[in-house]
Protein backbone atom coordinates (compact mmCIF):
# COMPACT_ATOMS: atom_id res chain seq x y z
CA UNK A 1 0.00 0.00 0.00
CA UNK A 2 1.35 3.67 -0.85
CA UNK A 3 0.74 6.27 1.59
CA UNK A 4 1.40 10.33 2.03
CA UNK A 5 3.05 11.50 5.39
CA UNK A 6 3.56 15.46 6.41
CA UNK A 7 6.80 15.63 8.40
CA UNK A 8 7.60 18.26 10.79
CA UNK A 9 10.97 17.59 12.75
CA UNK A 10 11.81 20.22 15.64
CA UNK A 11 14.99 20.45 18.00
CA UNK A 12 18.78 21.26 16.09
CA UNK A 13 17.79 20.95 13.05
CA UNK A 14 18.87 23.24 10.61
CA UNK A 15 22.56 24.03 9.78
CA UNK A 16 23.74 20.37 10.45
CA UNK A 17 22.67 18.71 7.37
CA UNK A 18 19.27 17.29 8.00
CA UNK A 19 18.10 18.03 4.54
CA UNK A 20 20.94 16.79 2.68
CA UNK A 21 20.68 13.22 5.09
CA UNK A 22 17.09 12.88 4.24
CA UNK A 23 17.59 13.23 0.48
CA UNK A 24 19.88 10.73 0.79
CA UNK A 25 18.01 8.38 3.20
CA UNK A 26 15.07 9.09 0.67
CA UNK A 27 16.56 7.72 -1.90
CA UNK A 28 17.90 4.74 -0.46
CA UNK A 29 14.27 3.88 0.80
CA UNK A 30 12.52 4.63 -3.09
CA UNK A 31 10.44 7.53 -0.95
CA UNK A 32 9.29 10.09 -3.87
CA UNK A 33 8.66 13.72 -2.06
CA UNK A 34 10.64 16.77 -0.74
CA UNK A 35 12.10 18.35 2.40
CA UNK A 36 12.66 22.14 3.26
CA UNK A 37 13.66 24.22 6.26
CA UNK A 38 10.79 26.30 7.82
CA UNK A 39 11.42 30.04 9.17
CA UNK A 40 10.57 29.29 12.94
CA UNK A 41 13.65 26.30 12.38
CA UNK A 42 11.99 23.16 12.16
CA UNK A 43 12.37 20.78 9.13
CA UNK A 44 9.22 19.59 7.33
CA UNK A 45 8.97 16.59 4.42
CA UNK A 46 6.53 15.47 1.95
CA UNK A 47 7.14 11.79 1.86
CA UNK A 48 5.51 9.24 -0.60
CA UNK A 49 5.78 5.68 -1.37
CA UNK A 50 5.20 1.95 0.40
CA UNK A 51 4.60 2.05 3.59
CA UNK A 52 7.27 0.36 5.34
CA UNK A 53 9.61 2.81 3.28
CA UNK A 54 7.89 5.54 4.55
CA UNK A 55 7.55 4.77 7.99
CA UNK A 56 11.28 3.98 8.01
CA UNK A 57 12.28 7.61 6.80
CA UNK A 58 9.74 8.81 9.45
CA UNK A 59 11.24 6.52 12.14
CA UNK A 60 14.90 7.52 10.84
CA UNK A 61 13.58 11.62 11.08
CA UNK A 62 13.70 10.69 14.79
CA UNK A 63 16.97 10.65 15.26
CA UNK A 64 18.64 12.24 11.96
CA UNK A 65 21.83 13.21 11.34
CA UNK A 66 24.37 12.57 13.77
CA UNK A 67 25.22 16.53 14.40
CA UNK A 68 21.12 17.00 14.73
CA UNK A 69 19.14 16.97 18.08
CA UNK A 70 15.13 15.95 17.48
CA UNK A 71 13.34 17.28 20.07
CA UNK A 72 9.63 16.40 18.53
CA UNK A 73 8.45 14.55 15.39
CA UNK A 74 4.91 15.52 14.03
CA UNK A 75 3.35 13.16 11.86
CA UNK A 76 0.02 14.19 9.60
CA UNK A 77 -0.89 11.25 7.32
CA UNK A 78 -2.80 12.55 4.12
CA UNK A 79 -4.01 10.36 0.99
CA UNK A 80 -1.50 9.36 -1.11
CA UNK A 81 -1.57 11.31 -4.70
CA UNK A 82 1.19 9.66 -6.16
CA UNK A 83 2.75 13.68 -7.76
CA UNK A 84 6.52 13.18 -7.57
CA UNK A 85 9.19 11.41 -9.98
CA UNK A 86 11.73 12.10 -6.84
CA UNK A 87 13.08 13.39 -4.19
CA UNK A 88 14.58 16.45 -3.34
CA UNK A 89 15.02 19.92 -1.60
CA UNK A 90 12.41 22.51 -1.48
CA UNK A 91 13.50 26.34 -1.03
Amino acid sequence: MKIRAIVTVSGLVQGVAFRHHTVLRAQQLKVAGWVRNLPNGDVQGCFEGDEPSVQALVEWCRLGPSRARVDRVIVENEPYRGEFDGFDVRY
